[in-house]
């Protein structure tokens, strides 16, 4: 089951995660304090003598961090210590930003040796709860019971979510064959057809009706669907259905008139302002941030390839409204390592990248100099990869939607980034292409600060990097 919060899809098993994750946090200064202070004192951890400020803080920079490191994201892939390594990561990072906060603001501050003892039980208050979520609650309890009105090719589409965390939403009730569907899916998984669909849906609990018929001049149930949605059943087109769970808009199943039609695609001017403060104010800042980085970056390069080899690459990428610009990296590869009038995709340990470049590409370091171009509006923090006029014009030949990409601003990181390794290739350009339109579709301020606080997980732990 999920809940929509502006246009965030939250699965409900891990926004309740992170509700008890929270109140553990805020709970964490209060027991440190009580360990170190003394149980008749506690309030008296901060000069001011209330301790529910610095609990709050705490507890908002562990949930903020945890999310940053992918612990509340159903894509999330990390074995046992991987899990244990970002808990640990999520209470450091949540206690370094505290400490900040408490800098600024020495009332509601707390010792070291508090806000260290904090750091350690938020930790294990986070591990602990995760543990216990696994073993205690029954997630099934949060899925939607999904009934699906067709068993055609397009019904069939839905097969393909094997893996539990593809499911983590939603429980398949089974497939109803329509009037011309071919019937695609294994018989184990087909339920007859009543003569009430609405009362059948009753009586199997069913909380959703998934439209999926091949071909809809044929036999469709208006009025069957109309009670079933004025009893309160949701009625979905399989497209927002698979939208919504699976992160991504599915060109195999997708109509012209669901994007005509349906809801998403805004670009309102005061969003278009919001986005753009935005840009501004981050680039400017990260810019100075990282002037130290990208002067050691400058010195690795010269230090490799000689004091004459260039450093920045520059090269035409494919912007907003399918305007050219040049978009600027530091160079991780050789110099040669195209032929002019050449374009290559970039392959996993491509030999032409230096030993420089590895660890450039490695950490993002290279992708730094894109903040100017991100400061003089040609691209924006976040957003679809820009891609090479080259490859654009043979793309937008070869896959339907592709130039609706470029109705926004390229970005340095996106949602495709997160969801989607390195594309390489035609066919990994139709799947990064699917989630970008999710993007585009969905957009916003909020979804925009979600996307960047993700970023920190993919950069941290090197994902997609090539």
């Amino acid at each position: 089951m999920s809940i929509r919060f502006f246009q965030l899809f939250l699965k409900v098993p891990v926004v309740l995660l992170a509700a008890i994750e929270g109140a553990l946090f805020f709970f964490a200064p209060y027991l440190a304090s009580a360990i170190l202070v003394g149980p008749q004192d506690v309030a008296g951890a901060t000069p001011s003598g209330n301790l529910v400020p610095t609990a709050l803080v705490f507890s908002i920079f562990c949930v903020a961090s945890n999310f940053a490191f992918g612990l509340y994201t159903t894509r999330q892939r990390a074995g046992t210590v991987g899990l244990m390594i970002r808990v640990a990561a999520g209470a450091l990072n949540g206690a370094a930003l505290s400490a900040l906060v408490f800098y600024a603001v020495p009332a509601i501050a707390i010792s070291r040796e508090v806000l260290a003892v904090t750091a350690v039980a938020a930790a294990l208050f986070s591990a602990a709860a995760r543990a216990l979520f696994d073993r205690i609650v029954d997630q099934d309890t949060f899925k939607s019971r999904v009934l699906v009105y067709g068993a055609g090719q397009r019904a069939a589409s839905l097969l393909e979510l094997r893996r539990r965390t593809d499911q983590r939403g939603f429980k398949l009730v089974g497939f109803m064959a329509t009037e011309g569907d071919k019937v695609s899916v294994p018989d184990d998984k087909l339920v007859a057809r009543p003569d009430d669909l609405l009362h059948w849906a009753r009586e199997h609990a069913v909380d959703e009706i998934v439209v999926s018929m091949d071909d809809r001049r044929r036999g469709f149930p208006v009025l069957e669907l109309l009670d079933c949605r004025m009893a309160g059943i949701d009625i979905l087109e399989l497209p927002t259905f698979l939208e919504r769970e699976t992160g991504k808009v599915r060109l195999d199943v997708l109509n012209p008139s669901w994007i005509i039609f349906g809801e998403g695609f805004r670009n309102s001017i005061v969003q278009r302002g919001l986005e753009r403060g935005l840009d501004v104010v981050a680039s400017a800042v990260l810019l100075i941030l990282s002037a130290p980085i990208m002067l050691l970056a400058v010195i690795a390069i010269k230090i490799e390839d000689g004091w004459r080899a260039p450093v920045l690459y520059r090269q035409s990428r494919v912007g907003r409204y399918n305007e050219n610009f040049d978009i600027v990296k530091f160079r991780s590869m050789r110099q040669d390592a195209e032929k002019p009038g050449e374009a290559i995709w970039a392959t996993r340990d491509d030999p032409r990248v230096t030993r420089v470049g590895a660890i450039m590409r490695k950490t993002r370091i290279d992708e730094l100099p894109q903040l100017f171009a991100v400061l003089r509006g040609d691209m924006s923090f976040v957003g679809p990869r820009p891609e090479r006029p080259e490859f654009v014009a043979r793309l937008e030949q070869q896959i339907p939607y592709y130039r609706e990409r470029h109705t926004v601003k390229p970005g340095i990181t996106g949602w495709a980034q997160l969801c989607y390794p390195y594309g390489a290739s035609d066919k990994d350009a139709l799947e990064k292409l699917q989630y970008d339109l999710y993007y585009v579709k969905n957009r916003s301020l909020l979804f925009d600060l979600a996307i960047l606080l993700q970023t920190v997980e993919v950069v941290l732990w090197g994902k997609g990097a090539r």
